[in-house]
């Protein structure tokens, strides 16, 4: 018979393997924009993408409470057995969703003006960084949609059906990246458009998909219910805190990129090839964080505290591994990935100057990733975002400090964050789980 820490192992992998292939679904279809991109004429095309890419993510990452919100909440009511908050948790999220990507799509004009007045970047990094914003934000009630839908699959422990839905959208877009930037030469715009077309095709697809899952044998949710002025204060209080730290985290990945751009656009490509790599290694490691955040959520409001401590040691068994997995790739085939990212020589060989801080990022930031899932999962969400400020402010500190130190400084400066994410992160957990 096999022992219950055997058995977490396997209950870990069992929603981390599909995650995983999500994961890496993810940051692949970034480095193929980066790589079609990358293989153009000119170091500026691909800037405009870093950069596109970056607002995007300060966007609609920024509403990534969508996503995590809704996995605690539902992996919550999942251990609670209340078939009814289920569907209602995927009503108000898709209500929400619908909203926040309208208003998007409305006050467009003044966002763009807002943000390309704070970009100081070349000119023609600009025009085609405006091109691709241009099109991409019609994509936003698609993506705030979608995230909810993955949200609600992942928290009932079914993910099989965000892989299903993340690897269609991803392979789809990969085939439009290629049919739109190389053989229609629409360059960035291209590359907007197969993330715009994917993204609605991955939403329908996903609905179809939720109707499959909702309990209908359960009370009647009516627009009353969904609106429920209570659970519906609940709902935007657990996702308030997310929001709050999630604005954070991309804040400082936006005055990574925002300060890289002042170096030049050799800095800026060099950084972007760099930061593709980071991501892959994130979405790797947050595929773990996955499955802990519904494991955890099971066992942590069940009360379960024997199988909450397996699956506590099982899946930072498996980050600790992963991330040194993710060093010594980087460590052995650094050069190998970056001619795979790039034909620009200069590009490249910057870029392996800064290949030190690529190695170690792994091995520091593993454990925020990790605590990542333990938070969403018990649903701590003002811990998360009070853990987040404080590693803001002093990531903050060190970029203003390493200044002088130009790229050097500013990729140290990150890589005290994470570090410091991990520390504040791991002392307030103490006090809700058993390490």
């Amino acid at each position: 018979m096999k022992n219950r820490k055997t058995i977490a192992h396997q209950r870990v992998w069992s929603i981390a393997f599909p995650m995983l292939l999500v994961g890496i679904s993810t940051p692949l279809l970034g480095i193929v924009d980066t790589a079609v991109v990358g293989h153009l004429s000119e170091p500026y095309f691909l800037g405009a993408i870093a950069i596109g890419a970056m607002i995007f993510n300060f966007l609609f990452w920024g509403l990534g409470f969508l996503r995590m919100g809704t996995t605690g909440l539902t992996a919550r009511a999942i251990g609670e057995v209340n078939k009814t908050e289920l569907n209602l948790i995927l009503y108000r999220g898709l209500f929400l969703a619908s909203g926040l990507g309208v208003l998007l799509i409305v006050f467009q004009g003044a966002l763009s003006s807002l943000v390309f007045s704070l970009i100081d970047s070349s000119d023609e990094v600009l025009f085609y960084t405006k091109a691709y914003f241009d099109i991409r934000i019609w994509a936003a009630p698609a993506t705030l949609g979608s995230y909810v839908l993955l949200g609600w699959f992942l928290g009932q422990g079914k993910p099989r059906w965000n892989l299903i839905l993340v690897v269609t959208v991803n392979v789809l877009n990969i085939i439009l990246d290629v049919i739109f930037v190389v053989w229609l030469d629409l360059n960035a715009a291209g590359v907007a458009w197969a993330t715009l077309i994917a993204e609605y095709t991955g939403l329908l697809a996903g609905l179809v998909i939720a109707t499959r899952l909702i309990q209908r044998k359960t009370a009647h949710s009516s627009l009353a219910a969904i609106l429920e002025p209570i659970e519906l204060k609940k709902y935007l209080v657990v996702n308030l805190n997310v929001f709050i730290r999630t604005i954070l985290l991309l804040m400082s990945f936006a005055l990574f990129t925002w300060q890289g751009a002042k170096y030049g656009e050799l800095v800026l490509a060099a950084n972007a090839i760099l930061m593709n790599l980071q991501t892959l290694m994130a979405y790797v490691l947050d595929s773990i964080a996955h499955a802990a955040e519904v494991l955890v959520g099971k066992y942590y409001h069940a009360k379960q505290k024997y199988k909450l401590k397996c699956v506590l040691i099982a899946s930072a068994q498996w980050s600790a591994f992963v991330a040194i997995f993710f060093s010594a790739l980087y460590w052995l085939f650094g050069s190998l990935l970056f001619d795979m990212l790039t034909g620009i020589q200069d590009v490249k060989l910057l870029a392996l100057q800064y290949l030190p801080w690529l190695i170690l990022s792994p091995l520091v930031s593993v454990w925020s990733y990790w605590l990542d899932g333990l938070y969403i999962g018990a649903n701590l969400m003002q811990q998360m975002r009070n853990t987040m400020l404080i590693s803001f402010l002093v990531f903050l500190t060190a970029w203003q400090s390493l200044l002088s130190f130009e790229n050097h400084g500013l990729w140290a400066a990150l890589t005290i964050f994470m570090a410091a994410r991990a520390i504040t992160m791991g002392l307030v957990a103490r006090k809700y789980f058993v390490f």
